[in-house]
């Protein structure tokens, strides 16, 4: 009723079709009689009223369909009836049920054309059915002869076939499952053989094979057990390569890469590999100490392999220090080694990898390789410094572990070697400048030559007081060269590189040693020594001194410069290749040696300074940061060799006084520097002295004193002549020899600190040679009887009034000394050879005196007459004449002196003035007896006051 109602409401036109979609196919509608079509027909048309009608009609009855029309219009009855009414009421009803039935017959009319339509349809369908009733019966129909006609055996033979197969199928599963589970066995061969790349491929194989029959309860067990096996295989592969840090070997490596890459883990492998390398280094050195502490400790204690590795360094005993650091490093390059042919073997492998000819399978695979490669790359080149900082430190820890101040100096260089090779490997491994090993070494090392420099200063005081100043006979050929102690200078290729006695080479440490050997096997050298460097107290006997010196008889490697005759070297002229006869002549005569060869003079305590020396410079090219150290440590040596020869020989209040300028102020400067820093001037030690001034004094040296059996009084020898040139020409030697390692020491002395080695050779050792005026001077002072020569002057009557054709006696009497001092010069040079220098030196000592002497004696004239005067020159120029036959220097020396005083006589009055203030080197006395006795008699008082006025003037400035 609902939709009845719905379709008695206005709506919009639609299709017979849509209007019977509409109802409901249960639905049954009463079709109007044709009495009721009549009466609808009659009834009025208008729609209006129609559709009043209709929606007059009780909402109610449009509710359901359940709807109980006839109750609900019983109950709807009054309870009192009028037939009217109800008539009235019925009709109105009948009107409501007219204008619905003729609602509804219009709709059905305006939907016929739809429904015949769709009625067609529903008629074809049914036909459609029929029809595929008909095929599905004949079907069966077919199916049931087909399975008429065939036989039960032909079906069995169809299900046999399919079974074959099915069986075919399995049996070969099965045999791949018995394969498969035969893996183990061969997996553990290849494990065995080492053939990690085959195993890792068969046991990825076998993991492909078994994901395929994983629905096999046996396979998914077997999966399980290869996993577990790569797991294994992954394991021992680390196990592997781990191997490589200590012996690195190119086809076993291969071996492992190989595998790692067919596990897709190149990247983990250099970070395990690194890893390996950083335990290498400390299982190594602790294992290395550990096997000589507990050599050492000579039982099986196992608390030592409990301590640390810093603590465990501090029981290494003295005896097992060298060896324990030399396999120390030894260990340690074959670690760094396996490293740099770990570094080779990638830069092989990345060149063929990228060579033209390669073959990269993929884009993708060709990027992730190169990523790999450059990875691999920067942790290498990473690793580096840091495995390098890990050696350092691991060495330094050792070197610092034990006090060496103790050690012997053959023992402390041969340290200072093996660490000095070791900083060569670091450079070499990486660039580094081993700061670390640098600052370690810096420091063992100051503390180690404090101490062994303050030993060796009292050595050579020692020696000094115990030196009898005799001569060291060594070949004529002979140069510090051929020590021992300096081979260094002609072995060492560069200052890094320390002077160890290994063949050096352009190439490097790691490609010398590549293919085997190590360099840090040098212990067995010292064998070769022919020399005897280091006694039991540091200094060598006589008998291997001469020894040594005999072996060297060529001087084929002799430098040029040292090849020069020490007489010319002596005078500190430039070397001359060809040498005059003249001077050929006068070495003849001048140069007092009976040998034919010039060896240089020197003793045994100079040789053992030249030797300490050596050893000092050993030192000091290895130990650059302490060079400067070493170097004022070496200025010591020279200083306290010359201070004790001038001790020894050279002081003489006496003769220092006179005047003469015999010690420059250079020399004075240098001697009173030494002895302020140096010399330890007080006798005994002060209870009440601070401890800034023991420190000070612990640095210095108490002054050396000549030995007892050295004789300087004697006149037979002039005086000890020979001891005093053996001490000085020694010193001037040894300044040579200084000199000629300035370039060397200046090589290594900072930058900042070479004023000082200038200095040190400017002020200290140019001054050796000065030395021979206040040595010699005082043989001179002795060998000629000066006192007795003026008391013969004395006697002598200058005031004649003839012009004398006869020299004095007094003459005579002095060239008679002469020929006697000769005679014992002559004398001496059999015992040593007497240069040209000192000689020369001699003799001008001598003849100055003498000329002094004279001058003094001329002086002391009370009354003089120019005839005198005349004899004066006629003595003078006799002595000159006697003189040039014993001598050859030219020219005389103070000569000036004696023939400028005695001219002086003739002077005028206003010249004598102007000639006294031009010649201060005369004595106020020998001016005053000039103006008094010679100028007396040619004028007069008041002139003679005022030259001795001008005299005085002279003098006031001195007082």
């Amino acid at each position: 009723m609902q939709k009845i109602k719905s379709f008695m409401i206005p709506q919009g036109p639609k299709s017979p079709q849509e209007n019977v979609h509409d109802l409901s196919p249960i639905e049954n509608f009463r079709i109007p009689s044709k009495e009721e079509l009549r009466e609808l027909r009659e009834q009025p048309t208008d729609p209006q009223a129609e559709q009043e009608i209709i929606n007059s009609i009780d909402e109610v009855y449009f509710s359901n369909d359940s709807f109980d029309m006839v109750k609900y219009e019983l109950e709807k009855l009054p309870s009192v009836l009028s037939l009217q009414e109800l008539e009235q009421y019925r009709d109105r009803l009948k009107q409501q049920q007219a204008a619905v039935s003729k609602k509804v017959a219009d709709l059905i009319l305006e939907k016929q054309p739809s429904y015949v339509k769709e009625l067609d349809r529903v008629t074809s369908l049914q036909t459609s059915l029929q029809l595929a009733a008909v095929i599905c019966t004949n079907g069966r129909r077919h199916l049931n002869i087909a399975k008429e006609g065939f036989t039960q055996a032909s079906l069995g033979l169809l299900a046999n076939q399919r079974k074959r197969q099915l069986l075919i199928g399995l049996l070969k599963s099965l045999r791949t499952i018995k394969t498969l589970q035969r893996t183990d066995v061969r997996l553990s061969e290849m494990l065995e053989e080492e053939d990690y790349p085959g195993a890792i491929q068969l046991c990825l194989e076998c993991q492909k094979a078994a994901s395929t029959f994983k629905h096999y309860s046996c396979i998914s067990e077997l999966n399980s057990k290869l996993q577990d096996t790569l797991e294994q295989i992954e394991e021992q592969l680390d196990v592997a390569l781990s191997k490589i840090c200590k012996n690195f070997d190119v086809s076993h490596y291969t071996k492992v890469q190989q595998a790692y890459r067919l596990l897709g883990k190149t990247q983990t492998a250099m970070d395990q590999l690194h890893m390996h390398f950083t335990q290498a280094i400390h299982n190594t050195v602790f294992q290395v100490v550990l096997g000589y502490v507990e050599l050492c400790a000579g039982n099986t204690d196992t608390r030592f392999q409990k301590l640390q590795y810093k603590d465990l360094c501090m029981h290494i005993t003295s005896d097992s220090y060298i060896p324990c650091l030399a396999d120390l490093c030894k260990a340690l390059w074959e670690v760094m080694l396996s490293y740099y042919r770990t570094m080779e073997w990638h830069e092989k492998y990345d060149r063929d990898e990228t060579s033209p000819g390669s073959d990269c399978s993929s884009t993708v695979g060709s990027e992730e390789s190169n990523f790999d490669r450059s990875y691999v790359k920067k942790k290498l080149e990473h690793g580096l410094t840091r495995i390098w900082q890990d050696v350092q430190l691991k060495v330094k820890t050792y070197f610092l572990g034990t006090d060496m101040s103790s050690f012997k100096y053959d023992d402390f260089i041969f340290v200072l070697d093996i660490i000095s090779r070791l900083m060569q490997v670091g450079e070499e491994f990486c660039g580094s400048k081993s700061e670390v090993l640098q600052e370690s070494i810096r420091k063992q090392s100051v503390n180690y030559f404090k101490n062994y420099h303050r030993t060796r200063l009292e050595e050579l005081r020692m020696f000094l007081e115990n030196e009898t100043w005799e001569l060291c006979p060594v070949k004529s050929n002979f140069i510090i060269l051929q020590l021992h102690e300096f081979k260094f200078l002609g072995q060492s290729q560069s200052p890094s590189v320390s002077p160890s006695k290994h063949p050096s080479s352009a190439t490097s440490l790691f490609e010398q040693y590549c293919n085997g050997g190590n360099p840090f096997e040098i212990q067995a050298d010292k064998d070769d020594e022919t020399e005897d460097v280091l006694a039991a107290n540091g200094y060598e006997s006589d008998e291997l001194e001469k020894s040594a010196y005999q072996e060297y008889d060529s001087d084929s490697d002799v430098p040029e410069e040292l090849k020069r005759d020490y007489v010319d070297e002596q005078t500190g002229d430039a070397p001359v290749k060809s040498v005059s006869r003249e001077t050929l002549r006068s070495r003849k005569r001048s140069d007092y040696n009976l040998n034919k060869v010039n060896a240089p003079i020197l003793t045994n305590t100079t040789l053992n300074v030249i030797r300490l020396v050596g050893k000092y410079m050993q030192m000091m090219t290895i130990l650059k940061p302490i060079a400067f150290d070493v170097i004022h440590c070496m200025s010591q040596l020279f200083d306290y060799y010359l201070y004790a020869v001038y001790t020894f020989f050279g002081r003489n209040d006496t003769y220092e006084s006179s005047g003469l300028g015999l010690s420059s102020s250079r020399l004075r400067t240098t001697l009173n520097r030494i002895q302020e820093s140096l010399i330890d001037m007080e006798v005994s030690t002060d209870a009440s002295g601070t401890l800034t001034a023991s420190e000070e004094r612990k640095e210095k040296v108490p002054s050396p004193h000549l030995s007892h059996l050295v004789d300087l009084t004697t006149s037979e020898t002039l005086f000890g002549l020979a001891q005093r040139v053996v001490a000085t020409e020694s010193l001037v030697f040894l300044a040579e020899q200084f000199e000629f390692l300035q370039t060397h020491l200046d090589s290594v002395m900072p930058a900042a600190k070479k004023p000082f080695l200038q200095q040190f050779y400017s002020q200290t050792v140019s001054t050796a040679s000065e030395l021979r005026k206040p040595i010699y001077w005082i043989v001179a002072a002795k060998a000629i009887d000066y006192e007795q020569m003026l008391l013969l002057m004395a006697n002598v009557k200058w005031d004649v009034k003839e012009i004398m054709s006869q020299h004095n006696m007094y003459i005579d009497a002095l060239l008679k000394e002469f020929e006697e001092f000769n005679k014992r010069l002559t004398e001496v040079s059999k015992q040593v050879r007497i240069p040209l220098p000192v000689s020369n030196t001699l003799w001008e000592h001598c003849i100055r005196l003498a000329n002094r002497t004279i001058v003094e004696g001329y002086a002391n004239v009370k009354k003089c007459s120019n005839e005198g005067r005349a004899l004066m020159q006629l003595d003078f120029q006799q002595f000159l004449l006697k003189l040039e036959k014993l001598t050859d220097l030219r020219p005389i020396p103070d000569k000036e002196f004696v023939e400028t005083y005695i001219k002086a006589y003739y002077l005028t009055e206003n010249d004598m003035e102007r000639w006294i203030k031009e010649h201060r080197e005369y004595s106020t006395k020998q001016l005053t007896n000039l103006v008094n006795v010679c100028l007396g008699s040619h004028i007069n008082k008041k002139a003679r006051q005022k030259l001795l006025a001008a005299i005085d003037d002279l003098e006031r400035p001195k007082r």
